[in-house]
């Protein structure tokens, strides 16, 4: 039967005259029924006469009814241990001390008894396990198991004596009898008591579900291990949590506690009448009692066995009785004292010391047996506590990792009790316990998720006998013993002083324990340690590592060796090299995503290595493999931040190894398992990505990832106990061709995207599978771009265009291809940014198709505006509108905006400037060349951005001159040309002068565009001239004049700025060029005689063509010059080396680069297509 005690804890304020002792008790658990009535015996009853129901199993008096008369009333060497890994909830922080309240009785009585004590010390955290330590059984079973033999020569060595075993006296075992006698007749007094059920399985099962099992999967029983731990259990009749002043400890007591009617709780005593209570007897009681929460107290006083009274004693008045008086002020300080001596010396986690004080003496002293066993040389199995003490130390952490809330600031305390823990386990023996703790220790590092649900395993609990309850003959009157005698062998004899030095800490006197706060703890009582936390990443990575291949040694030195390691897997096949063709590559992605398939059948037969599928190596390797790929994910993650591509890559390599080796052990895979795994697919097509970006960088990235440490060699070479690790090798490998990368990297994206679209992952990644998606959208348009630039580098290549090749259309069909695919990603996560640069890039490629179609001869001489031109062309502005429109406003990315603003009008400026430049005169008239022309300008203007401030502001000014010069230009020569519609002419005349007015104004806004401005002055004067000639009154022909000579006058302007430009060139280039800068100097007169003289005719116009020419326009006409300006302007070469590497006037240089940027991507150069706004890392 279970009950356990009410939420609200039961208190009880113990008041003695001027001394107030505070005690509060709380039943954690308890197997007892309800107390029940005690029987009143009659008068005259001979207990020396046995009950009817006597040694039958109760469920009233427990272990006390059933063992008392067993062959030992002492408590088993690992009491506390049982209490502890039932309650573990309570160790390391909120209990001081967990012991059996006999113990802790003992300990209190020692400044009033002469008896010997011998107590085993263990700390785990601020909390101290006692346990009495038997040195009469020890001894007894060292001569059969030879443990402790190291014990029992420093005792003799101590006491100067050779151990003897004392037999018990009869007179002992006649109390214990009658004793048990008189708790059978107090049951009801019915004379008979039913046995009961055992209750060790409903123990098991309540234990398992209060406290769940040990995190994160620690070692399951087994009956060596029962041999081992025979006497771990739990077998109290009650746990209670009793704090005695401010000390809180975990007890466990067998006192039976009777109750009913005006006496809810009581306790029965027995005692010979011919003695009276002492005040070791009356300490007992009173603390039996408080530590119960018992307030009173019945004792049946007997002659010879015969019954003769009853007498009820209330709790609180026990410290007051005749020849039994004591302080319960001084029991507290004894019980403060003895806490801070312990707490200040035993100080070392997983050592076991030794409490002992010696029969009749005085000096209480400490020793660490764990030292001294080291000392003799002994193995770590020679003390009997070590496995208990590490068991402890790991539940301990493992309690401590499950509070979710609390468990990161008992980090540096859960890495010390695992540390201590491995320290005391030898690895052949215990390799479950070392491989788990390692595991955990890994687990202390990465804090990125929540323990694994249902991977413990069963707690350790182990049968036993019965712990007995005693009365008082532990503590038998200082009379009944003689002082040079002891009840388990030993001796008062002095002690040797040689020895007093392996002793931790003494107490010369046990009357010092008397003291008020004579013993302070010097020990921090809640010892805090330090978590070796570090910034770096890899670090961190190192130290999680280094604890998994800990763990898979262990494990893999617990699997039988039946034979050597097979060189490959026959099932696995192994993928070809890139080498071999696009058909290997598929074969690699088809064993990939047949890897990561969430289900496989059912796994019955042992691994590669011997495993059986089910085993605790199983399920620890399965960790352990998961814990190391995901420090290596981590590890080339932050490689990648770092930009270190080939370190990125072999630590993804290695993270893919890891996972391949989970598959190959692991009959299904999980959810976790599948996105952990497809967040590993995509950062290594992240890499791939950027190591094809970076292809200059090769042989460092080479060097990066051939280096491999020791560390990941081990972890290598069992992953390939289990796996052939070649699964992924397609994906990782280290590749020397950038279309071969970005192939891979898109594969690499593709399983991801199968992983989180299957039916197991599907609705637990939402949010990755978006990323993977943008991922997609991402490397698709980086291959096509990359066929884009193979397209345009082949145009640059034909020297003579007459058609466009095969392998040219195959290659625009690849890149058009990867844009589509790219924009549908986009699509589908609505990202409207990238799916408009993606047809940004798409109508790149449509003007690359139509410079394709545009054919040349030898002498770079090109015919008409053809029909395809116009059809790519008209593609490409069609493909930006849609990229406008998915946009919607500026306001939405402002960047991507103004780009794709550009790219349109710089596409309708083509379109314009081609068709008037290459006039299709064999297909359209005249009129109508000039209405698409003027139409296509407009345009133009119209999305040229004059108002906002940006980079491109002087571009747009530039092209808005440029389109209104054109637009003058032409409607100059309609002018000219056109005969007989004089409202006509006005209106190209009126057209003409407003853009020539314009473009004068923007050129000369630019300041740096004095040529063009030049240019467009004198095209106006010659209008101006044209004109006039057209003119029959003297007052028009003067008032042209007039205004044709001020326009000469704004010429001084650009000559000025031409000098300038001349000056700086002859300064930099300090070589005679093709103009010398006087010869602008020399024009300048020139040019003054004639506005002087009012001379102003055809050859002015001439003139200043002539003077262009001489500027350098002549070498501007050279194919092979223009496009080493351009390559050399696109590799970040200044303006001032360019010139004078090439020689060429820097004037003549910006112009040049002014029209590459000002047309956008010509036949010249390479395409740079647009890549996404957001990193593909994001």
């Amino acid at each position: 039967i279970l009950s356990f005690g009410s939420d609200e804890p039961i208190c009880r304020l113990m008041c003695l005259g001027n001394n107030e002792i505070k005690s509060r008790a709380v039943v954690k658990y308890s197997a007892a029924p309800p107390p029940t009535t005690y029987a009143l015996l009659q008068e005259k009853t001979d207990l020396k006469l046995p009950p009817a129901n006597w040694l039958r199993e109760s469920p009233q008096l427990g272990p006390a009814g059933s063992t008392v008369l067993g062959s030992s009333s002492k408590s088993k060497p690992f009491s506390s241990f049982g209490m502890a890994y039932d309650f573990i909830d309570s160790i390391g922080d909120d209990v001081d001390v967990v012991s059996d309240s006999e113990n802790i009785k003992k300990l209190l009585k020692i400044p009033y008894s002469k008896s010997h004590v011998s107590m085993a010390v263990h700390r785990v955290g601020r909390t101290l396990l006692l346990d009495e330590l038997d040195i009469q059984e020890l001894f007894m079973r060292s001569s059969q198991t030879g443990d402790w033999t190291w014990l029992k020569e420093f005792y003799q060595r101590l006491i100067d004596q050779k151990w003897q075993r004392k037999k018990k006296s009869k007179e002992h075992w006649y109390q214990k009898a009658i004793l048990s006698k008189f708790l059978y007749y107090s049951i009801n007094g019915d004379g008979a008591a039913e046995p009961v059920p055992d209750s060790d399985n409903t123990d098991e099962g309540c234990g398992a579900e209060e406290f769940g099992p040990s995190w994160p999967a620690t070692f399951t029983s087994t009956a060596s291990d029962s041999e081992e731990s025979a006497g771990l259990r739990n077998d109290f009749v009650r746990n209670i949590l009793w704090t005695f002043e401010d000390i809180h400890m975990l007890v466990g007591s067998n006192m039976p506690i009777f109750g009913g009617g005006r006496y809810p709780a009581v306790s029965l005593r027995l005692r010979d009448n011919n003695k009276p209570i002492n005040i070791l007897t009356g300490i007992d009681y009173w603390l039996d009692n408080l530590m119960c929460n018992v307030p009173e107290l019945v004792m049946c006083f007997h002659v010879n066995g015969i019954v003769q009274k009853y007498e009820m004693i209330k709790t609180e008045d026990i410290p007051d009785l005749e020849n039994s008086t004591f302080s319960t002020r001084v029991v507290k300080d004894i019980a403060q004292n003895i806490l801070s001596f312990l707490k200040s010396n035993c100080t070392k986690e997983g050592h076991t010391y030794w409490l002992f004080k010696a029969s009749g003496s005085d000096i209480v002293k400490l020793y660490d047996l764990t030292t001294l066993c080291e000392e003799a040389a002994e193995e770590k199995c020679q003390n009997p506590f070590t496995l208990p003490v590490a068991v402890l130390l790991y539940k301990v952490a493992s309690n401590m990792m499950l509070k979710k809330s609390q468990n990161r600031k008992h980090y540096g305390t859960i890495r010390t009790l695992l540390l201590n823990c491995v320290k005391l386990l030898d690895q052949d023996r215990h390799p479950q316990i070392i491989a788990s703790a390692h595991y955990m220790l890994a687990e202390l590092f990465q804090l990125d998720e929540p323990p694994e649900e249902g991977a413990g395993g069963e707690s350790l609990r182990a049968g036993g006998s019965e712990d007995s309850y005693s009365d008082e003959d532990d503590e038998e009157d200082p009379e009944d013993l003689p002082e040079d005698s002891d009840e388990n062998g030993s001796f008062s004899t002095t002690l040797d002083s040689q020895d007093d030095s392996k002793a931790v800490a003494i107490i010369k006197s046990v009357g010092e324990l008397s003291v008020p706060e004579k013993y302070k703890s010097t020990h921090q009582i809640r010892p805090i340690y330090a978590f070796p936390v570090s910034q770096d990443k890899e670090e961190r990575c190192r130290h999680v590592l280094s604890y998994v291949l800990k763990g898979l040694k262990a494990v893999d030195g617990s699997i039988k060796k039946e034979s050597d390691l097979p060189a490959a897997d026959p099932n696995t096949p192994i993928p070809l090299k890139y080498e071999d063709g696009s058909k290997a590559v598929e074969k690699g992605i088809a064993l990939l995503l047949d890897r990561a398939g969430p289900f496989q059948e059912d796994r019955k037969h042992p691994t590669r290595s011997g495993m059986i599928p089910g085993s605790w190596q199983h399920r620890m390797k399965l960790q352990l493999f998961f814990k190391a790929s995901k420090a290596y994910y981590v590890l080339s993650d932050a490689a990648t931040n770092l930009l270190k591509y080939g370190r990125a890559l072999r630590y993804i390599k290695l993270a893919l190894q890891c996972h391949d080796a989970y598959c190959s052990v692991s009959s299904t895979l999980h959810s976790r398992v599948l996105l952990f795994h497809s967040q590993c697919l995509s950062l290594c097509g992240d890499i791939q990505l950027m190591l094809a970006q970076n292809a200059s960088n090769r042989a460092a990235y080479l060097e990066e990832y051939s280096y491999q440490t020791r560390e990941d060699q081990e972890v290598l070479h069992s992953l390939h106990r289990e796996s052939s690790c070649q699964a992924f090798n397609m994906a990782s490998d280290l590749a020397t061709d950038p279309e071969y990368q970005l192939f891979v990297s898109s594969k690499c994206y593709e399983a991801a995207y199968e992983l989180l679209t299957s039916g197991v992952v599907k609705e637990h990644g939402p949010e990755q599978l978006a990323q993977v998606l943008k991922r997609l959208g991402n490397i698709r348009n980086e291959i096509g771009v990359f066929y884009m630039n193979q397209a345009a580098a082949m145009q640059t290549e034909k020297e003579v265009k007459k058609s466009v090749s095969i392998a040219e259309q195959e290659i625009w069909k690849k890149s058009f291809s990867c844009f589509e695919k790219g924009m549908k990603d986009f699509e589908a996560i609505e990202d409207s940014t990238n799916t408009s640069l993606l047809l940004c890039n798409t109508g790149r490629l449509m003007r690359i198709c139509a410079q394709a179609h545009c054919a040349t001869s030898a002498d770079l001489s090109r015919g008409e505006f053809s029909p395809e031109e116009s059809l790519y062309y008209n593609k490409a502005i069609d493909y930006y509108l849609r990229a406008m429109r998915s946009l919607a406003t500026r306001g939405n990315h402002p960047a991507v905006w103004d780009s794709v603003n550009w790219e349109l009008s710089t596409t309708y400026f083509t379109l314009a400037t081609l068709l008037q430049d290459y006039a299709p005169l064999s297909r359209k008239a005249q009129e109508q060349i000039e209405r698409e022309v003027t139409e296509a300008m407009l345009k133009s203007l119209k999305y040229c951005d004059l108002q906002t401030e940006s980079a491109r502001q002087p571009l747009y000014q530039y092209r808005a001159a440029t389109i209104h010069h054109r637009l003058a230009s032409m409607y100059h020569s309609c002018f000219r040309n056109q005969v007989g519609d004089e409202h006509l002419r006005k209106q190209h005349r009126s057209l003409a002068e407003l853009h020539y007015s314009k473009a004068v104004l923007l050129f000369l806004s630019l300041k740096d565009a004095p040529c063009e401005l030049l240019r467009t002055l004198l095209e106006r004067v010659a209008f101006a001239e044209f004109t006039m000639a057209g003119q029959s009154s003297s007052g028009a022909k003067l008032k042209t004049l007039t205004g044709a000579l001020d326009i000469l006058t704004d010429t001084r302007h650009a000559f000025l700025l031409i000098h300038k430009e001349l000056l700086e060139d002859y300064t930099e280039v300090q070589t005679q060029t093709e103009i010398e800068p006087t010869a602008v100097a020399e024009a300048l007169p020139f040019f003054n005689w004639r506005c002087a003289c009012g001379y102003i005719s055809r050859p002015t116009f001439k003139l200043s063509a002539s003077l262009l020419d001489i500027m350098g326009k002549s070498k501007e006409t050279s194919q092979d010059l223009r496009k080493e300006i351009v390559d050399l302007h696109k590799s970040g070469s200044s303006l001032g080396v360019i010139s004078k590497r090439l020689k060429v006037p820097r004037s003549s240089v910006q112009t040049i680069v002014r029209k590459y940027k000002h047309h956008g991507t010509t036949q010249l150069s390479y395409c740079s297509g647009r890549r996404c706004v957001l990193s593909p890392r994001d």
